[in-house]
C-alpha cells in the first residue's frame, strides 16, 4: 500500500502527518510505503530526514521514499494526501490588506471574504494539476485534501476532475471540546452531530448517551449566560440571535459575515502590527529543524499527534472498522444536509469502512443560518466556473456576492490589482 504525501516539505503539516503514519500500530506489517513529495527540494530533504529519524525511533516498518517528481510518486498510490501552497504568508497578507485598502472590512482573508477568492485561485492552480496526475497515475486512489480554502478547493476538485476526494479539517473538534467543557462531560459520553460548511457549521444534536436526552437547548443557554472574557463575542452573539452553536472561533466564522469585523477587528493577526518588535531578536531553529538535522532528540513534541483524522480514516478503510468520524467534507449529492444545495461541498459526519467514506444524513440546519451558507455555496460555484473558463467576469460576480463587498468600483479595482500582483501564481483571466 502506497500513501503519497504532497506538500510534505511543510514543517507543520508534514511533521504531523509523518508522525501519525509512523506511529499507527494498525499500519505495521502491511507493506506500507510512504512517498514524500514537495517541489521544494531543500524542504523535502529536511522533512525526509525527520521522517527517517522518527521511523528509527518508533521502529516503524513503513518504507519511506522521497521525490520532487510527483507523477513518479503517484504511480500505484492508494491514498494521496494534499496540503500545498506557495509563498503562503506574503500572498496571504496581500489577500488581507489589498481588500482592506479598497474599503472592504473583512476578517482574516483566508477562507471567506474577498481575500479568499485569490487564495482559492492560487490553491486551484496547484491542486487541479495534481488531480490530473492522480487521474492518470492512480485513478482509484482516494485523495484526502487539507489545502485551503477547503470547501472552495473541494468543490472544484469534485466538479472539474474525476478524482475520488474528501476534505479533512480538525475545526469541529474545537466545538466538541467547548461542548464538553460547558456540559462538564467526557466526549465519550456524548453523541455530537454537526453539519454545514467547513469553518461555518452548526451543532444539530448533543445526545447524552447516559440518559438518551438531547442537551442542545441547555448548551445554548450556557453559551448565552457565559460571561467569560475568553468567550469569542461573535460566537456568543450568534448563539443569542440565531440559536446556533458554531465554530467557537471568531476569526473563522467572521470571514463569512458582513459584520464579522465588528467583533474581530481588522488587524491581520500574522502581521507586524500584531507582534512586538524587539530591539534584539534571537533567531532559533525550530524543533523540527533541530531534530531533522540530528542536533536534538526525537521528543514528545516531534511525535505529537496532528489531531487530524487522515490516518484514522485510512485505517478505517483498510481494517473495515465502520468507525464514525465527526466531520468530513463531501458533496451534498445525497441530500445529507436537507436544506443546502446538492452540488455544495458540505461538512457532515460519516461512517468509514472498507467501502470508503459514507456521509450520514443529518436533516436540515437552522434555516436562518442556512441562508448565509447558501450565499457562500453560490460563490463557490462561481469560483469553480471562473477557474474552469478563465472568466474575469465570473470572478467579479463572485466578489460582488460576498457579504463583505459593498462596492462595484472597489471590487473591480481590487480584482485588477491583486490579479496583477499575484500573476506569477495564477492563471490568466480574460
Amino acid at each position: 500500500m502506497k500513501i503519497v504525501l504532497i506538500g510534505a516539505g511543510s514543517q507543520s503539516f508534514g511533521r504531523g502527518q509523518i508522525a501519525d503514519l509512523l506511529q499507527a500500530a494498525e499500519l505495521r506489517g502491511r507493506g506500507v510505503t510512504l512517498a514524500l513529495v514537495d517541489e521544494n527540494a531543500e524542504a523535502l530533504a529536511l522533512m525526509t530526514s525527520l521522517a527517517r529519524r522518527i521511523k528509527e525511533h518508533t521502529r516503524s516498518d513503513i518504507t519511506i521514499t522521497s521525490t520532487t517528481d510527483r507523477r513518479a510518486a503517484l504511480a500505484g498510490a492508494r491514498y494521496v494526501i494534499t496540503a500545498v501552497a506557495r509563498k503562503r504568508y506574503p500572498l496571504w497578507e496581500q489577500d488581507f490588506r489589498v481588500p482592506l485598502a479598497h474599503g472592504f472590512k473583512h476578517v482574516l482573508g483566508e477562507n471567506g471574504g474577498p481575500g479568499a477568492l485569490f487564495h482559492a485561485l492560487r490553491s486551484l492552480h496547484l491542486v487541479i494539476p495534481i488531480c490530473r496526475d492522480v487521474e492518470q497515475c492512480c485513478p482509484d486512489a482516494l485523495l484526502l485534501n487539507f489545502t485551503n480554502p477547503e470547501a472552495r478547493v473541494l468543490h472544484a476538485i469534485l466538479h472539474l476532475t474525476k478524482v475520488k476526494a474528501a476534505g479533512i479539517c480538525h475545526g469541529v473538534f474545537d466545538a466538541e471540546r467547548w461542548i464538553c467543557r460547558y456540559l462538564a462531560m467526557e466526549r465519550e459520553k456524548l453523541e455530537i452531530v454537526s453539519a454545514g460548511m467547513n469553518h461555518f457549521y452548526c451543532i444539530l444534536r448533543v445526545t447524552d448517551l447516559t440518559t438518551g436526552g438531547d442537551r442542545l437547548a441547555e448548551l445554548l443557554q450556557k453559551v448565552r449566560e457565559d460571561t467569560s472574557p475568553q468567550t469569542p463575542p461573535l460566537f456568543k452573539k450568534l448563539a443569542e440571535i440565531f440559536d446556533v452553536f458554531t465554530f467557537p472561533s471568531d476569526d473563522h466564522i467572521g470571514e463569512y459575515l458582513s459584520f464579522g469585523a465588528e467583533f474581530h477587528g481588522t488587524k491581520w493577526p500574522y502581521g507586524q502590527e500584531s507582534r512586538p518588535v524587539r530591539l534584539q531578536q534571537q533567531e532559533r531553529a525550530s524543533p523540527v529543524v533541530e531534530c531533522a538535522e540530528g542536533r536534538a532528540p526525537v521528543t514528545e513534541e516531534i511525535l505529537r499527534a496532528s489531531g487530524e483524522v487522515t490516518v484514522p480514516i485510512v485505517c478505517d478503510i483498510e481494517l473495515n472498522r465502520g468507525a464514525r468520524r465527526s466531520a468530513v467534507n463531501v458533496l451534498n449529492t445525497g441530500g445529507y444536509v436537507e436544506n443546502l444545495p446538492r452540488d455544495a461541498a458540505v461538512e457532515v459526519p460519516a461512517v468509514v469502512d472498507a467501502g470508503g467514506i459514507h456521509p450520514l444524513t443529518v436533516g436540515p440546519v437552522p434555516e436562518t443560518f442556512a441562508a448565509y451558507m447558501r450565499t457562500q455555496f453560490a460563490i463557490h460555484s462561481l469560483v469553480t466556473e471562473a477557474f474552469r473558463t478563465r472568466s474575469r467576469k465570473r470572478l467579479l460576480q463572485a466578489l460582488l456576492l460576498d457579504p463583505c463587498v459593498n462596492s462595484i468600483v472597489g471590487a473591480e479595482g481590487m480584482l485588477g490589482e491583486i490579479l496583477e500582483l499575484q500573476k506569477d501564481f495564477l492563471p490568466a483571466f480574460e
